[in-house]
């Protein structure tokens, strides 16, 4: 058995692919708060891949976490130099290891936020990236308006020096760049979130705002906020996969990342302080991301809301058994062809029905084992966002709504907390409490769940959205997950 660690790279496996650089010649050019299992299957995966050609040695990643479980990330990445194992999983059932050595440090920021703001005003950080979650921007899921009432918000503009957010501690770095004369650095989203960059200028700029006026205009003209479009199924990492990798390959790695073969990053070429030469590692750099990101978004995320509640229901807990039945799969791709497709503009070379094919192939990988229970976390920040759009555009247009309103009957009997077997459902969601009491009376008022104005705004206003949503709600309750989904393969709404 070998740790991982700088000193046993050397002893590991052959068929184990380790960087084929000098660790010690790279330096940091990027800070990365959030490393979690994404970052890591993908955005690092990336740079190390241009280090091992050589090149982007100056572009090293600098971890932060922000949250009181990022603690646990940066014990295991201290203890093995911060390398981790990235396993692919093929869906023939080979594993195909590589040992990631893009990063470099790791701060936990609640231990020494000023460590952390240093970093960041460092004139060689020239890019700052994030994967903080959907629900990380803190801002409003109708109105999109920033949160100045979020007590670590307060804090922060009360106590910039000392900063506890991410926010805080971004602009606090801006701010002592500005202060000194140096070149901002450029804020990249990664994050699923329609227009991410643009979020993340709007939200970073109205914090700023709060803060001080003129430094809120110096980052909306200074600072770069590049969209982004990414894509890489990776599930949380469980004990077996620790295990398999100790025993497979001899490896001792205390937080593996695991994931599918494929990945798609598409990227806005816009940055203020430079930026790695992304594009000789597969990067797509483009002028305009959006016709990408509305198609990730639409159709394999909202997808994943789509088949999740539903096969919970079911008694389903994997993506791949969903994704093996015909019943799920042809509900799937009703509700992308006839629904989410119709309200994407064209996609520069991309043939929407081969990619829409290529989604059930990687939902229905047997290897990756991706969990129902992850992809139905957090709904209240994923519905609104990649669900809600369409439903909105196809009421607008007189188009076909009933596959989006049955997955919104779906989430609603799901937070009731039992599936049909009645064994129970662990409701995780920032709005727990709340949505569970209003599934509380999806039978007495049905309408209750759609009423809630934070998720849906005026919907349940909307007659035909209302009848289909009321329609697919009952007969998840008469008849259960599966009849519904026989009945929607049979009846197709009029144009």
């Amino acid at each position: 058995m070998t740790r991982l660690n700088n000193a046993n790279l050397g002893r590991l496996a052959p068929a184990v692919a380790t960087p084929a650089y000098d660790r010690g010649r790279v330096t940091p050019g990027i800070v990365h708060f959030g490393v979690g299992g994404f970052h890591r299957a993908h955005q690092a995966m990336y740079l190390d891949a241009l280090m091992n050609r050589g090149e982007a040695l100056d572009w090293g990643i600098v971890g932060v976490g922000v949250m009181a479980g990022d603690r646990r990330m940066q014990a295991a990445l201290a203890a093995q130099d911060h390398l981790f194992t990235l396993v692919v999983k093929h869906p023939d059932g080979r594993r195909e290891p590589r040992v990631i050595g893009s990063l470099v440090d790791y701060l936990f920021a609640p231990d020494d936020p000023a460590a952390v703001v240093e970093r960041l005003a460092d004139p060689a950080i020239r890019l700052v990236s994030l994967t903080v979650t959907e629900g990380g921007y803190n801002f409003h899921p109708v109105s999109g308006e920033f949160d100045l009432d979020n007590p670590d918000i307060r804090h922060d503009l009360e106590h910039p020096e000392a900063p506890k957010t991410t926010f805080g501690m971004i602009v606090e770095g801006l701010a002592r760049r500005r202060e000194r004369g140096l070149t901002p650095f450029t804020v990249m989203s990664c994050d699923n979130i329609q227009g991410n960059g643009e979020v993340a200028r709007e939200t970073f700029c109205a914090y700023a705002r709060a803060r001080d006026p003129g430094l809120a205009d110096w980052i909306a003209s200074e600072v770069a906020f590049p969209n982004a479009m990414v894509d890489r199924i990776t599930p949380v990492t469980s004990e077996a996969d620790i295990t398999e990798l100790r025993e497979g390959f001899g490896i001792e790695d205390a937080w593996p990342v695991v994931c599918e073969p494929y990945t798609q990053w598409v990227l806005e070429d816009h940055f203020v302080a430079g930026r790695p030469p992304l594009e000789a590692a597969g990067v797509q750099l483009v002028d305009d991301v959006v016709p990408y990101e509305l198609m990730k978004l639409r159709l394999l995320n909202a997808s994943h809301q789509a088949l999740a509640y539903f096969g919970t229901l079911a008694g389903y807990r994997y993506a791949h058994e969903v994704c093996q039945d015909p019943l799920f799969v042809d509900f799937l791709l009703d509700y992308m062809r006839q629904e989410a497709s119709p309200t994407l503009a064209p996609v520069p070379g991309i043939d929407l029905e081969r990619y829409r094919q290529t989604l059930i192939e990687r939902f229905a990988n047997p290897e990756v084992r991706d969990t129902l229970a992850r992809l139905c976390a957090e709904s209240s920040d994923r519905i609104p966002k990649w669900l809600v759009p369409v439903i909105r555009e196809q009421l607008a247009a007189g188009g076909q709504i009933r596959c989006s309103a049955a997955v919104v009957a779906s989430w609603a009997r799901y937070v009731e907390g039992v599936d049909e077997q009645g064994r129970p459902i662990e409701v995780v969601d920032r709005l727990r409490d709340e949505l569970m009491a209003i599934a509380a009376e999806n039978q007495t008022r049905p309408t209750a769940f759609i009423e809630n104005r934070e998720l849906f705004g005026d919907l349940a206003e909307e007659a035909r959205f209302r009848e289909a949503y009321l329609w697919a709600l009952d007969s998840l309750h008469e008849r259960g997950a599966r009849a519904t989904l026989e009945t929607l393969a049979t009846t197709r709404e009029g144009a």
